[in-house]
Parts: structure tokens; C-alpha cells; sequence
């Protein structure tokens, strides 16, 4: 049964940082959410932080087996009557560059975040009314070139892709795609990355905004989109990266470092 007024919205990885937010913040701007994710003990420790029971569902579920889209759906569907937001967040990180990356790693990270978000996508349309929407959580590295991006970069440039098709063929009916690229972001997913001070120290004295991402930076730009603020927002991705991606910025301790001339090959 439709359930009035209420919208829903299905978070996949809801179990990991940025999902984790998402649910969290849709729940507080009177959203119900099925959360999806592997770890049955992340799940209810999410419904307890929601509170609610008649708010929050959970599924526990590995987006990669091909029956778990349709359950995704049929479970949202059974408990509140309709799906209004699909946030595809559910990923994985520490990739490797194509010349290290074997075909097991690439089929599993093409088969998380662009098989399964294509699949689920295709799954939730037909219960998706006009003013819904589809939002994909993507990456700077789908923005611009990554070092040992490899099939990560892959994987989130052609969900970047699907986000544009979805936004042109179906915008007609009502039903907006849009992307939201996050820079590196203090999850648990980083925190062994942010551990090496090369890679920090990448990030923040390359980015105008002195601090790294938060999660909340980017569920409230994915509430934002699921908000009538973002009715009219369609194909579009919104990165959120304190400006690292599309600036060309050095802090002054970037500048005033000695300078290591790469060593060419005179071979």
C-alpha cells in the first residue's frame, strides 16, 4: 500500500561511513530509508541511530549476487508501497593501476559499482513516480585522471556515464539522475590511505578548502538533491572536494618546498 506523503529512499552500503551519513541525514528530513549493506550488526546499529522502526528498514545484501536487486526493491516496496530516491553508494577502495589489476579484482569492481547500481536502477524505475530520483555516488577520480585508479576509475566513470543516460531518458517522466563525486573523505575506507603523509599531504595543500571532506559534506549534498531545492537539478555531477579537482591551487607550503625534478630515463 502507497503510504500518503511519505517518500522513501533505498541507500545501498549503508553499513560503511558515507552511506551511513546518508541514511542518517534522509531519515532526519522526514525520508523513510531501506538500508542496504553486508554487515547485519552495522544495519541495526543504523536503525537504533535512526530510532524510529516505522522510518527505517533494513536488507541485508551483496549487491553482486543477481537476485539482490530485485529483493532490494520488493522489500521497499512490501514495507512502504514506492521508492522515490535510489542513492547507488555501496563501493570499494584501494585500487590498484590497470597494469597491477587482475581480471578477479576488475570483475569485482565493475560488478559492485556499475553492474549493481545499472541493475537496481532498472529494478526501481517502474516503482518510481514523477519527482523521483536517482542519485550515484561516483569520484573525483570519474572527474578527473587518478593515479592507481585502475578499474576503481573504471567502475565511477562509467557510472558517471549511466547517470547522464538515465537523466535524458527518463527526465521526460519525471525522474531525475544526478552524481555526486566526493573527494577523499575521512571514512573508514581512507583511513589507511590518509596514514601515508604523502597522500594527505596531497590532498590538503592541494585543495583550496583547507580540510579534508566530511561524510556530512556529502549526505547533505545528497539530501540537498533529494530535496525540492534540487527539483530541478537533472544530469549533472556535484563535486564535493573543497575544489581539488577543477583548481590548479598549491598551498604556500607546496610552493616553498624544495623542488624534486623528476629523473628522466637517458636510456
Amino acid at each position: 500500500m502507497r503510504c500518503g506523503d511519505m517518500q522513501v529512499a533505498i541507500v545501498t552500503g549503508a553499513t560503511g561511513g558515507i552511506g551511513f551519513g546518508c541514511a542518517t541525514k534522509l531519515a532526519e528530513a522526514g525520508i523513510a530509508v531501506l538500508a542496504t549493506g553486508r554487515d547485519e550488526s552495522r544495519l541495526a546499529e543504523l536503525a537504533r541511530a535512526i530510532g524510529d522502526p516505522d522510518w527505517v528498514a533494513t536488507h541485508a545484501a551483496d549487491l553482486t549476487d543477481d537476485d539482490a536487486p530485485r529483493q532490494i526493491a520488493d522489500a521497499a516496496v512490501s514495507r512502504w508501497g514506492r521508492i522515490d530516491f535510489l542513492i547507488n553508494n555501496a563501493g570499494v577502495g584501494s585500487p590498484k593501476p590497470l597494469h597491477e589489476t587482475d581480471d578477479e579484482s576488475l570483475d569485482y569492481f565493475l560488478g559492485l559499482m556499475l553492474r549493481a547500481p545499472f541493475r537496481l536502477a532498472r529494478e526501481v524505475l517502474p516503482h518510481m513516480a514523477p519527482g523521483s530520483a536517482i542519485i550515484n555516488i561516483t569520484s573525483t577520480f570519474a572527474v578527473v585522471g587518478g593515479m592507481r585508479g585502475g578499474a576503481y576509475s573504471a567502475a565511477k566513470g562509467g557510472l558517471t556515464a549511466l547517470t547522464n543516460h538515465i537523466a535524458c531518458q527518463y527526465g521526460s517522466q519525471g525522474i531525475r539522475c544526478n552524481a555526486v563525486a566526493p573527494g577523499v573523505i575521512q571514512t573508514p575506507m581512507t583511513e589507511q590511505r590518509l596514514q601515508d603523509k604523502r597522500f594527505k599531504r596531497m590532498q590538503v595543500e592541494m585543495t583550496p578548502h583547507q580540510r579534508l571532506g566530511t561524510v556530512d559534506d556529502v549526505a547533505s549534498t545528497v539530501a540537498f538533491l533529494c530535496s525540492p531545492g534540487g527539483a530541478f537539478i537533472n544530469g549533472q555531477t556535484i563535486v564535493v572536494d573543497g575544489g581539488w579537482s577543477s583548481t590548479k591551487y598549491l598551498s604556500e607550503l607546496a610552493l616553498t618546498s624544495e623542488w624534486k625534478p623528476a629523473q628522466l630515463d637517458s636510456k
